[in-house]
C-alpha cells in the first residue's frame, strides 16, 4: 500500500523521464563548450529565490522499503524526502553531463552550483558516490565532473578532512592518468587539488613535497599546482604564500641532489625549453620550473655546479618572451646567494661569439632558426641584471655601476626594437627598485648615472610622437624620477636636457581621440584615457622629484622656466596639459611647503603674464586652470614674502555680489584687513571665485618692481604671437599692469622700444586699441623718457610709431608735456664737431634727436589729439621751428624732398626744395597760424629764401611782416614768446627773435605787451650781444620810425625822386629803385606815403608790359606792397588803380618769365583783399596751386561779377591786348574774352562795338591756326557765338 502511495507522489512523466535517463547509453561528446565551462566556473551564484524555484525536482523515483518509511514521523519523513530528491536531481545531473549540447551542459552547470550553494555537504557526497559508483566514465565525461567538482569545492566555507583526503587522492589518481584530452584532462584534475588548497594547502603541499622530491623528475601537473600555488594570482593568502615559499625554498634545497643527475637535468632543461602552446601566455608549470631551478640553484654551494647550469640554460634558444623572462628569473634567483658567479656567466655569455654577431651583424648569415634563437639574447641579458638586482637587494650596491655599465652597453650596440626597450625598461626598473630598498643607497655615488639618463633620453626620443599604446613613457619618466634621487646630483644642463625631453615626449602626445584611432584595429586595446592619466602623473611627479631634491627658488624657477615654452605652445591641448603640470606643481608646494620662507621666489612675472594670458584661452579647462594656478602662485607668493606668521593677514574683502550673481571686488581691497587668523586668513577659495582680471590684479600685488617689469615683458614679447587670443591676452594683461603700477615701473624706455617693434605684428583692432592705451596711461608718469625713446625711431615716424605719439598725447595733459619734451629735444641742437679718421666715432648723434623732434612735431601738429595743444603753444613752435631751419642749414645737411601731398586741409604743399625742418614750419602756418600769413608767404615764394643762410633773415622778416600785414592774433603771443629768445644761449635764437621783433616795430599790437620805451630798452640791450648779426639786427631796429616819427616825412619827400629814376634806361637802376620804394613804404608803417600813393600806384602801372622781365617783375611786387601797406587807409582813388591793374595782372600770370608769375599772383591777391572779394582763402589756393580751366574760369568769374562799370574796365583793358605783340598774352585775352562772351553774351554786347567785334573775330581766326587742338576748338566755338553778340549789339 505504501508503496502504491509512493508511486502516486510522483507523476507519470516524473516516472518516465527517470526510466529514461536510467536506461540511456550515454554519448559523450568530443568537444567541451568554453562558454559553458566559464559559465560553471565563474558566475556568481543566484539569488536565493531563484534557488528555490530550481531546487524542485520535476521527476523523482523512491526505492525505499516500507517499513522504513513507515518508521520516520511525519517531518523527518519530508526531510528525508527532500534530500533525495536532491540527491537524485543531482545525480541526474551529473550524468546528464555527459551530453555534448553546450546549451544544456551550461544549465546544468548552473543549477548544480546554485544546488551548491544551498547544499555543499550534499552535492561532494554525490560527486563522489557519483565517481565511486561509476568508475568507467568516458574521459570528457570526468573531465566536467573535474569542473563542476572545482566549482562545487571553491563555493563551499569549509571543507571536512574526510573529503580533503578523498578529493586529493581523487586528484593525484587523475594528475598524471593519460587519456585522449592530454593536457586538458590533467589540468583539469590539477586544479581540483589547487581548490582543495583554498581549504587545506597544507596537506597538498605534504603530497606535492613527496611527489617532487622522489629522485624522478615531477610530472608536469605537480609542477602545474605548484606554479598556480606560486603565481600571484594563486589561491593563497598573503600569509599562506610566504609558508609556502618558505617551504618551496626547502623543496629547493633537498632538490639539490638532483643537478647532479644527467636525467633528472636533462628532462628538466627539455621542460624548460619545450615549445608552449602559445607563446603569448608561459603554462604555470613552465613558469614555476623557471622559480625552482632557480631556487634550487640559490641552494646549491658549489659555485661551479651554479655556472655549469646557467650557462647550460644561456644557451638555449632566447626566441621567445617569456622564456628570455624565465631564464632572467632563474638567472636572478641563482644570483642572490651566488652573485660572483651569476655576473662571471652572464659576462662570459654576453662576450661570447653569437652575441657580438646579433650585436654587431658581423658573422655570415646563417639558418633562420640560428639568427631568431640569439637575436634577442640582448634581451635575456639585460632582464638577467634586472634580476640579479632584485634578488641580491642591498648586496648589489657595490655592483650598480658595473651592472649599468653592461645594461648601458646592451641598450646602445643591441638592434633597436620594442621588444630591447621593454626588456631594457624592465631592468632598469628592478634595478631601481631594488636601490630604493636598500637603506646605503643614499651614501653611494653612481658613476654611470648619467650615462644610463642619456640612454632613457634616447629611448623617450625613440617613443613615437603621434601614438601611446604602451606604458613605455611613464615607465621611463618614472625611472628617471627614481634615478634624479641619486648620488651624484645631476648638473644644470643635464637635468635641463632631462627635462626637455620628458615635457616633450608627454606634452607632444595628440588628443586623446587621435590617439584613440591608432589602436581601434589591436585585437586587446589599451585604455588610453588610463594610460595617458598615469604617464603624466608621472611627468608631475617628475618635476616634483626635482623640486623635493633640491627645495630652493631657483630649482622652482628652473621647472618653471621649461614650462613656459609649453604655455606659449600654439596648440591649444599642449597649453593646457603645460597648465596643469603648473598647478601640480603648486598643489604639491601648497602640500608640502617644502621651500624655506627665507629664500624668495623673485622671478614671478614672466609666470604670471603666461598664466595671465591663458586665463583667456579659448580653452574653457585651459582657462579654470589658469585661474587656478595664479591663485595657487598668489599663495606661494604670500607665504614667502608675508611670512607663515601674516600670510592670511593682508587678506582681501570679501567679494560682493552684483545684482546678476557675478562677483564684485569692493574699492578697499587695496587696505591691509586683520581679517582672519595667520593659517586660514587667505580666503584662497574666494580668490578662485573672481575673475581672471581681479585674479591677476590680486598677483600682481605680491610682484616687485623688477617682476613687473618682467611681466610686461612677457607681455609684450605675446604681442607678437600669431594667435589672436594670445595677442587679446596680451594686450589685456599689460593694460591691466600699466593701469595698476605704471608709476612704479622701471626701464620704461626699452618697455617703450619693444612695444614700438611688436605693434606692426598686432592684427587685433582692440588688442592694438589696448595697446596704445597702455602707452597713454604710461606717459602720466614716464612722458621724458618715452618721448627720447620714440625719438630714436622718428626720423621720419612711420604709422606705428606715429599712433604711439598720439596715444602720448591722448589726454591734454599728456599732450602739453609731449609738446613740452619734444621742444626740448628740439633745442638740443649741437654742431658736429671735426674729428680725426682715427679717432672714435660719437656714441651718440643728439641732432639726430634733434631732427626727430621736427619731423615728429612737423606730422603732429596735424593731429586732434595735438590741436588744441600746438593751438596753445604756437609762439613757442613758431619761434623753434624758424631755429630749427636756421640750424639746418648750419649743419649743411642735404634738403629733403616734400613729402607726397595727401589732402589739401592737411599739408599745403611745399617747393621740392624744402626741408622737412621748412615743411614744419609752413604746416605750422598753413594749419595753425593765420592762413593770411601763410597766403601772403606762399604767393611771394618766400620759402626759398630759407633755404640758404644768406637770405634766411630776409624770409624771417616776410614771414613776421606777413603777420604784421595780416593783422595776426599771434602778435601779442610771439612777442612774449621773443623777450625769452632774446635770452636764450643759442645766438640763432637770439637771431630768429631780433629779426622778428624789428618787423613786429611796425604793428600796433607789440604796444600792448611792450611800451615804447621797453622796446627801446630790449633793442638797446641787444646792442652788447656776442653776435656781430643780433647786433647789427639791433641797430637796424633801433632806426624804426616808431622810435624816430620824423623819419616819415623825410622818407615820403624822397619818393618824388625815386619815382623820377623809373623812367631810366638801365634796367637794374630801375629794378633797385622800385625795391627801394617798397622798402620805403614798408619803413614808413601805420604813417603811410599818403597822397603819393596814387603817383607810385600810377608809375608802376605803366611797367607791368614793359618788355624787360626784371622791370614788370619788380613794378608787379611793388605794387602788391603799395597795396599792402596802404591797406585799411587808401584813398578812393586808389580803388581805380587797383580796379585797372586787375586784367593786366591776371594775363600776366601766362607770362613767360616765373619771377613775373609770382609776383603777378601777390599783387593779385593783395588787390582781391583790398577790394573785399568773397570767397579769399578759395582766391588764394587757386592762385597758388590750382591749373587748367577750372581754375582760370573761378578767376575769371571772380573778375567779371564785381560791377558793371568795373566790367566794362575789364573787357576793355583785355580788348586792348589783342593788339600785343606777345602771342601768350595775346592768346590769354581771347580766351577771357570768350569766356565773357559765353556767360555775360549780354553785358558784353554793352561794352563793345562793331570794330571789337571784327578784331575778336580775326583773333579767333588766327587761333583756329595754332597748334594746340583745344585752343582751334575753343576758336571755332566762339566764332559760332560772336554773331549773337553782335545781333545782341544791334
Amino acid at each position: 500500500m505504501d508503496r502504491k502511495c509512493s508511486e502516486k507522489a510522483g507523476s507519470h512523466s516524473t516516472a518516465d523521464s527517470v526510466s529514461s535517463a536510467l536506461s540511456q547509453n550515454p554519448r559523450i561528446s568530443s568537444h567541451i563548450s568554453e562558454s559553458s565551462r566559464d559559465l560553471s566556473c565563474r558566475k556568481a551564484p543566484q539569488s536565493p529565490a531563484r534557488r528555490g524555484r530550481a531546487a524542485h525536482p520535476t521527476t523523482i523515483l523512491l526505492c525505499k522499503s516500507q517499513s522504513s518509511q513507515a518508521a520516520l514521523a511525519p517531518q523527518e519523513h519530508r526531510a528525508f524526502l527532500e534530500r533525495a530528491c536532491t540527491t537524485a536531481i543531482c545525480f541526474k545531473m551529473l550524468r546528464d553531463l555527459s551530453g555534448s549540447d553546450s546549451a544544456h551542459l551550461s544549465s546544468i552547470v548552473k543549477k548544480i552550483k546554485s544546488m551548491a550553494h544551498e547544499a555543499p555537504g550534499l552535492v561532494l557526497e554525490t560527486i563522489h558516490d557519483y565517481f565511486k559508483d561509476n568508475p568507467e566514465v568516458s574521459s570528457w565525461h570526468k573531465l566536467r565532473l573535474f569542473h563542476v567538482l572545482e566549482m562545487v569545492i571553491g563555493v563551499s566555507d569549509s571543507l571536512e578532512e574526510s573529503w580533503e583526503k578523498a578529493f586529493i587522492k581523487l586528484a593525484l589518481e587523475n594528475m598524471a592518468k593519460s587519456t585522449d584530452l592530454k593536457e586538458a584532462y590533467q589540468d583539469a584534475a590539477s586544479n581540483l587539488l589547487v581548490a582543495v588548497c583554498r581549504h587545506s594547502w597544507r596537506q597538498v603541499a605534504r603530497h606535492l613535497e613527496t611527489e617532487v622530491l622522489t629522485g624522478v623528475f615531477p610530472h608536469r601537473s605537480l609542477l602545474y599546482v605548484m606554479g598556480i600555488l606560486t603565481s600571484p594570482q594563486g589561491p593563497l593568502s598573503r600569509a599562506d604564500k610566504a609558508s609556502w615559499e618558505e617551504q618551496l625554498s626547502k623543496i629547493a634545497a633537498q632538490a639539490v641532489p638532483f643537478l647532479n643527475s644527467d636525467v633528472w637535468s636533462k628532462e628538466l632543461l627539455w621542460a624548460l625549453t619545450k615549445p608552449d602552446q602559445t607563446h603569448r601566455e608561459q603554462p604555470p608549470e613552465k613558469a614555476f620550473l623557471f622559480v625552482f631551478y632557480g631556487l634550487i640553484l640559490q641552494a646549491e654551494a658549489d659555485g661551479s655546479t651554479v655556472r655549469r647550469h646557467l650557462q647550460t640554460l644561456l644557451e638555449t634558444s632566447h626566441r621567445w618572451p617569456k622564456q628570455r623572462e624565465g631564464m632572467a628569473l632563474t638567472v636572478g634567483l641563482a644570483a642572490a646567494r651566488h652573485l660572483e658567479d651569476a655576473w662571471a656567466v652572464l659576462e662570459h655569455f654576453g662576450q661570447s661569439d653569437p652575441i657580438k654577431c646579433s650585436l654587431h651583424s658581423f658573422s655570415p648569415k646563417g639558418p633562420a632558426s640560428e639568427d631568431l634563437q640569439w637575436k634577442w639574447a640582448s634581451s635575456t641579458i639585460l632582464l638577467s641584471y634586472g634580476q640579479m638586482a632584485a634578488k641580491a637587494q642591498a648586496r648589489i650596491l657595490p655592483w650598480v655601476d658595473s651592472i649599468l655599465s653592461r645594461m648601458i652597453f646592451f641598450f646602445r650596440y643591441s638592434s633597436w626594437n620594442e621588444t630591447l626597450k621593454q626588456s631594457f625598461l624592465t631592468a632598469v626598473l628592478m634595478l631601481v627598485e631594488a636601490l630604493s630598498l636598500s637603506s646605503g643607497t643614499h651614501s653611494c655615488r653612481f658613476s654611470q648615472l648619467s650615462e644610463l639618463l642619456e640612454c632613457l633620453m634616447v629611448l623617450l626620443q625613440k617613443e613615437p610622437k603621434d601614438a601611446l599604446y604602451t606604458p613605455a613613457r611613464q615607465q621611463a619618466i618614472r625611472v628617471i624620477s627614481s634615478l634624479c634621487k641619486l648620488r651624484p646630483p645631476l648638473d644644470l644642463e643635464k637635468k635641463s636636457q632631462l627635462l626637455s625631453t620628458c615635457l616633450q615626449s608627454v606634452l607632444t602626445l595628440p588628443l586623446l581621440d587621435v590617439l584613440e584611432r591608432h589602436t581601434c584595429l589591436f585585437l586587446e586595446p589599451p585604455d588610453i584615457q588610463t594610460l595617458y592619466d598615469e604617464t603624466a602623473e608621472a611627468l608631475d611627479q617628475l618635476l616634483q622629484t626635482f623640486l623635493s631634491e633640491n627645495p630652493t627658488a631657483d630649482e622652482l624657477h628652473f621647472l618653471l622656466s621649461h614650462l613656459l615654452t609649453w604655455l606659449a605652445s600654439d596648440k591649444a591641448h599642449e597649453r593646457q596639459r603645460a597648465v596643469d603640470s603648473c598647478v601640480g606643481l603648486f598643489r604639491f608646494l601648497s602640500r608640502n611647503r617644502c621651500l624655506d620662507p627665507k629664500d624668495d621666489f623673485k622671478r614671478a612675472g614672466q609666470l604670471v603674464a603666461m598664466l595671465g594670458v591663458l586665463c583667456q584661452d579659448p580653452d574653457r579647462a585651459t582657462q579654470d586652470s589658469s585661474v587656478e594656478g595664479l591663485g595657487q602662485l598668489y599663495q606661494l607668493l604670500r607665504r614667502q614674502r608675508v611670512g607663515p606668521s601674516q600670510a592670511g593677514r593682508l587678506a582681501p574683502e570679501r567679494p560682493q555680489t552684483s545684482m546678476d550673481g557675478a562677483l564684485l571686488w569692493s574699492s578697499g581691497d587695496q587696505k591691509a584687513k586683520l581679517l582672519a587668523p595667520p593659517e586660514a586668513a587667505f580666503p584662497k577659495d574666494r580668490l578662485f571665485q573672481l575673475g581672471s582680471s581681479q585674479v591677476i590684479k590680486e598677483v600682481m600685488k605680491c610682484l616687485t618692481p623688477a617682476e613687473l617689469t618682467d611681466l610686461i615683458w612677457t607681455t609684450i614679447e605675446g604681442l607678437g604671437s600669431t594667435s589672436p587670443f594670445r595677442v587679446q591676452a596680451a594686450a589685456s594683461v599689460l593694460l591691466a599692469v600699466i593701469q595698476e603700477h605704471g608709476a612704479q615701473l622701471e626701464t620704461v624706455a626699452n618697455l617703450g622700444q619693444a612695444i614700438h617693434l611688436q605693434l606692426s605684428s598686432v592684427r587685433v583692432p582692440q588688442a592694438k586699441a589696448d595697446v596704445l592705451l597702455a602707452i597713454t596711461l604710461l606717459a602720466r608718469n614716464h612722458t621724458p623718457e618715452l618721448v627720447a625713446t620714440f625719438l630714436d625711431f622718428s626720423t621720419p615716424p612711420d604709422s606705428h610709431t606715429f599712433q604711439l605719439w598720439r596715444a602720448l598725447g591722448a589726454e591734454p595733459s599728456g599732450s602739453r608735456r609731449v609738446l613740452a619734451t619734444l621742444l626740448a629735444w628740439l633745442q638740443e641742437r649741437p654742431l658736429p664737431t671735426r674729428t680725426s679718421d682715427s679717432g672714435p666715432p660719437p656714441k651718440e648723434k643728439t641732432h639726430l634727436r634733434s631732427m626727430a623732434a621736427m619731423n615728429t612735431l612737423c606730422k603732429l601738429q596735424l593731429t586732434r589729439e595735438f590741436k588744441d595743444t600746438v593751438q596753445e603753444a604756437y609762439p613757442q613752435l613758431l619761434l623753434a621751428f624758424l631755429a630749427q631751419v636756421h640750424y639746418i642749414l648750419e649743419l649743411h645737411l642735404p634738403r629733403e624732398p616734400r613729402p607726397s601731398q595727401k589732402a589739401q586741409e592737411e599739408a599745403m604743399p611745399s617747393p621740392q626744395s624744402c626741408s622737412l625742418s621748412l615743411e614744419a614750419l609752413r604746416s605750422l602756418l598753413a594749419t595753425t597760424g593765420p592762413w593770411q600769413s601763410f597766403a601772403q608767404l606762399e604767393l611771394q615764394d618766400a620759402w626759398r629764401l630759407f633755404a640758404a643762410v644768406d637770405t634766411y633773415p630776409k624770409g624771417v622778416g616776410l614771414l613776421a611782416r606777413a603777420m604784421v600785414q595780416g593783422a595776426c592774433g599771434q602778435v601779442k603771443g610771439v612777442t612774449r614768446q621773443l623777450l625769452h629768445s632774446l635770452r636764450s644761449p643759442e645766438g640763432r635764437e637770439r637771431k630768429v627773435a631780433i629779426l622778428i621783433l624789428n618787423e613786429f616795430l611796425h604793428s600796433p599790437a607789440l604796444l600792448e605787451v611792450l611800451s615804447e620805451q621797453d622796446a627801446l630798452t630790449l633793442l638797446a640791450q641787444s646792442l652788447r650781444d656776442p653776435s656781430p648779426e643780433v647786433r647789427a639786427l639791433s641797430l637796424q631796429g633801433l632806426s624804426s620810425i616808431l622810435f624816430h616819427p620824423e623819419k616819415g616825412s623825410l622818407l615820403r619827400r624822397q619818393l618824388p625822386h625815386f619815382l623820377n629814376g623809373f623812367f631810366r634806361n638801365g634796367e637794374r637802376e630801375v629794378v633797385h629803385l622800385m625795391g627801394t620804394v617798397s622798402e620805403v613804404l614798408h619803413r614808413l608803417g601805420a604813417q603811410g606815403a599818403g597822397a603819393q600813393s596814387l603817383s607810385v600806384a600810377v608809375n608802376t602801372r605803366c611797367f607791368f608790359d614793359d618788355e624787360r622781365e626784371g622791370i614788370r617783375a619788380a613794378a608787379m611786387a611793388l605794387f602788391g606792397d603799395l597795396v599792402a601797406a596802404t591797406a585799411g587807409k587808401e584813398p578812393r582813388s586808389l580803388h581805380t588803380q587797383v580796379h585797372q591793374s586787375l586784367v593786366p595782372l591776371l594775363l600776366h600770370l601766362k607770362d613767360r618769365c616765373p619771377a613775373v608769375v609770382t609776383q603777378a599772383k601777390f599783387a593779385f591777391y593783395r588787390c582781391s583783399l583790398l577790394l573785399r572779394w568773397r570767397l579769399p582763402h578759395t582766391l588764394f589756393c587757386t592762385l597758388a596751386w590750382e591749373r587748367g580751366l577750372s581754375a582760370r574760369h573761378f578767376l575769371w568769374s571772380r573778375l567779371l561779377t564785381q560791377g558793371q562799370e568795373e566790367f566794362g574796365i575789364h573787357l576793355s583793358q583785355a580788348l586792348s591786348y589783342l593788339h600785343s605783340r606777345h602771342h601768350h598774352l595775346k592768346t590769354w585775352a581771347a580766351l577771357f574774352l570768350g569766356y565773357a562772351s559765353c556767360y555775360h553774351p549780354q553785358a558784353m554786347s554793352q561794352v563793345v562795338n562793331s570794330g571789337d567785334v571784327k578784331l575778336l573775330c580775326s583773333t579767333f581766326k588766327g587761333l583756329q591756326k595754332d597748334p594746340e587742338p583745344g585752343l582751334q576748338e575753343f576758336a571755332t566755338r566762339q566764332l559760332s557765338l560772336l554773331p549773337r553778340v553782335a545781333a545782341s549789339q544791334k
